[in-house]
């Protein structure tokens, strides 16, 4: 039994309830709401026939993303990024990109860019864990959709990416940081990882103290059985 007590009065390898709504909004190839918890975030993936400057001409597609949270997303409002973005902004726009790229073959995409909008409704930690998570689904939304159209006989989806963070806490491991637990843990870590076992990204911090190859290790351990039964729940939405 968990020293700690969580929200949703979960273990510590637990994750918080999460829910995948697929098709909530009318215009975009994919799009889904994605819960984690009291965490609520708004993705759609439009493709655009168009690529980058420099991939013209290339035969082949790209995947970017665009992140941001409502003003009132958290407890205090916060202004909108209009002119200029954070750089915390930035560094999760990258990471969501770098996780979609993985699993799909840009080259059968053709010159196309597929847009990942991720506006956060409401914020209690792992907004980019789920950003992904949900990121994921409304890609192959889109991707499916377009293959529909081109006559594809399978869409270019290759493999299937979710993401959770882990925290250490007092000696213990704990998996999906609500808010709270974000911003009291020892250690902070996000993992990216394909359905089929393989790491995409690791991002570690030891926010108070360092910690070893043990706690590393079961923090792994921890992560890998909380991203299988997110594996699934995505699986499960796009039935």
């Amino acid at each position: 039994m968990p020293t700690i007590e969580r929200s949703f009065n979960r273990g510590s390898g637990d994750l918080r309830p999460v829910k995948i709504t697929t098709g909530v909004n009318a215009y975009a190839e994919g799009s889904v709401m994605v819960e984690f918890g009291g965490t609520k975030v708004l993705v759609t993936a439009s493709v655009e026939e168009s690529v980058p400057a420099w991939l013209k001409g290339k035969g082949q597609g790209w995947i970017t993303s665009e992140y941001g949270m409502l003003p009132r997303a958290t407890h205090t409002r916060s202004k909108r990024e209009r002119d200029k973005l954070s750089g915390r902004t930035h560094e999760i726009q990258r990471l969501i990109g770098r996780a979609l790229r993985t699993c799909i073959d840009l080259g059968r995409v053709g010159e196309r860019t597929i847009m990942v909008d991720c506006d956060v409704i409401q914020a209690d930690g792992g907004t980019r864990t789920a950003s992904i998570t949900g990121g994921y689904v409304a890609l192959a939304l889109a991707m499916k959709k377009l293959a529909a159209t081109q006559a594809w006989n399978k869409t270019p989806i290759i493999e299937q990416v979710a993401a959770v963070s882990v925290g250490l806490k007092n000696g213990e491991v704990l998996v999906d940081l609500d808010y709270k637990e974000d911003s009291s843990c020892e250690v902070d870590m996000n993992f990216v990882m394909t359905a089929s076992g393989l790491f995409v990204e690791i991002q570690g911090t030891a926010e108070h103290k360092p910690f070893s190859q043990g706690d590393m290790q079961k923090m792994t351990a921890s992560a890998m059985e909380a991203l299988a039964k997110l594996h699934q729940i995505q699986k499960d939405a796009l039935l």
